[in-house]
């Protein structure tokens, strides 16, 4: 497998009740680059994000990430992630910086500029408020805000700018390119917006029914389809429905 990708998957598949999920999922992630990750509702997404962050074991294929083989991601593997997959869940009784000195413990990590990160994600003023007064624009900015807060290597992102305004999501926008461009992060996300997809993202994968069927550089998608992502992700979705309905 090539060491130029944090994330090399080879025929990865993922079962539950004897029915496939994920079927022969190849998926290549070059370090330091963003990643969008488009489906349907119900093709696959969150499932691929667990099993990439640990919280679900494959049930067969090769799986490389940092440069080590591995069907379990091991916990030294776990700190070099950060993640928000579904809904995040915090203790509602405490501040944001009082979560994310929590995570930190958690984590094993030490020093983490909590106040720094808080101001990224636009918390700075509202930090010390506890989060049962948060709206679910705040929460989702706390819970990019966890996701960094330890400096991982890879960010593993399902909707992350669900309930944002359209502020926000451009301020989060600035932020992701900052921590790929700037810090050298690598980001893996999903996201139904697919025109924020565009503005950041270098690779594009497409999943449908548990598989991957393209994988193309944002570049080449611009070069080949000049209205935009949304219409070379409808080209796909549209032809492969026809190919079932001529089958």
């Amino acid at each position: 497998m090539n060491h130029h990708f944090i994330i090399e998957t080879n025929n990865l598949t993922k079962t539950f009740g004897g029915k496939e999920v994920i079927k022969g999922c190849n998926m290549h992630v070059e370090k330091g680059t963003i990643y969008g990750f488009l489906g349907a509702n119900g093709a696959g997404k969150t499932t691929v994000f667990k099993l990439l962050s640990g919280l679900l074991t494959p049930t067969m294929g090769k799986l490389q990430m940092f440069g080590i083989d591995n069907l379990s991601t091991p916990s030294d593997m776990l700190s070099q992630i950060g993640t928000l997959i579904e809904t995040p869940i915090f203790y509602e009784h405490l501040s944001a910086a009082e979560n994310l000195r929590m995570h930190l413990a958690y984590m094993g990590k030490e020093g983490g500029n909590v106040e720094d990160v808080l101001s990224k994600v636009g918390l700075k003023d509202i930090g010390v408020q506890p989060v049962s007064t948060f709206s679910l624009g705040m929460r989702q900015r706390l819970a990019i805000a966890r996701a960094i807060i330890h400096k991982p290597q890879l960010l593993i992102l399902d909707e992350p700018i669900n309930g944002l305004d359209p502020m926000g999501i451009k301020e989060m926008r600035d932020l992701f390119l900052y921590l790929a461009k700037t810090e050298g992060m690598t980001l893996l996300i999903s996201s139904h917006i697919l025109t924020e997809i565009e503005h950041i993202a270098d690779t594009i994968g497409v999943i449908v029914n548990g598989t991957i069927v393209r994988e193309v550089s944002m570049d080449k998608v611009k070069v080949e389809y000049p209205s935009g992502l949304e219409e070379y992700f409808m080209d796909i979705m549209i032809g492969r429905k026809e190919n079932e309905n001529a089958d």
